[in-house]
């Protein structure tokens, strides 16, 4: 019989505070976002996760400018539809972050270069401005899941190279260097794998290719991350909901038996 999965580190901290609101130790309202970070060892995106697991099941709720609060039971919960459409695009965001933390990264190159038109233009810089782009092969225990070229300004990669990106994903180092994430734009393709892509991926030259290209920002809408990724089909798979009001409801996984955390 395969070992059980570990828990990913959200879902460990959901459990955490789920048991300590029904034992009644937050009457006076929850910890701040950063005194979570600190008690449990991990990034913002991973307590906001944690945090909005406790929110969708009507324990807690989250006001802007009030903090964190228990629920009692049947009190309703008021979310404007703004907010609402920002924990949905968070919730995304985190949910890369989660896949990223459940697989395995080779570092092929990182170096600092001037940005070509294309990338300027999506980091709303200066052609010829210096950018760090970072070339990187993630995997699962299957094997190679996916082919992903970052370009982040400079100015916010100074604190991070190599080393940090073998370890973290950018997400996270961009959060530790003091970035707010806010949101995303995506847009999903095809591609067909050229030699050097089909080479890391281990499939041969000309096979199909899920192609994602995401522009991150952060909430104030400055650029901080232009990506483009080449992904396995066989490997990574991309879901959507869609209600006829336009919610979206978007998740992300990798590998079968990595798909139950991711949901």
């Amino acid at each position: 019989m395969a070992d059980a999965l570990p828990l990913p580190k959200y879902h460990q901290i959901y459990l955490v505070l789920r048991e300590q609101l029904h034992e009644g130790r937050f009457a006076q309202g929850l910890p701040g976002e950063l005194a979570l970070m600190r008690q449990f060892g991990v990034a913002r995106v991973t307590v906001r996760r944690a945090l909005q697991q406790l929110a969708g099941e009507g324990l807690i709720c989250r006001e802007r400018g009030r903090g964190t609060r228990p629920l009692a039971a049947g009190e309703p919960q008021a979310v404007d539809e703004a907010r609402q459409k920002t924990t949905r695009l968070t919730g995304l965001l985190e949910n890369i972050v989660s896949m990223t933390q459940n697989t395995t990264v080779r570092v092929l190159e990182v170096a600092s270069v001037a940005a070509s038109g294309e990338i300027a233009q999506a980091l709303q810089l200066a052609p010829g401005a210096a950018v760090q782009k970072a070339v990187r092969v993630r995997s699962t225990r299957e094997g190679p899941l996916s082919f992903i070229t970052t370009w982040v300004p400079g100015d916010l990669a100074r604190g991070f190279g190599k080393r940090e990106l073998a370890k973290k994903p950018i997400l996270v180092l961009l959060e530790e260097a003091g970035v707010r994430v806010g949101g995303a734009q995506q847009n999903i393709s095809a591609r067909l794998a050229d030699a050097q892509v089909a080479t890391h991926l281990g499939v041969a030259v000309g096979s199909a290719l899920l192609a994602v290209r995401r522009l991150i920002h952060d909430d104030a809408g400055r650029p901080v991350q232009w990506l483009h990724g080449l992904y396995r089909p066989d490997r990574y798979e991309y879901q959507m909901q869609l209600s006829r009001v336009g919610d979206i409801a978007a998740q992300v996984w990798v590998s079968r038996e990595l798909s139950a955390q991711f949901h």
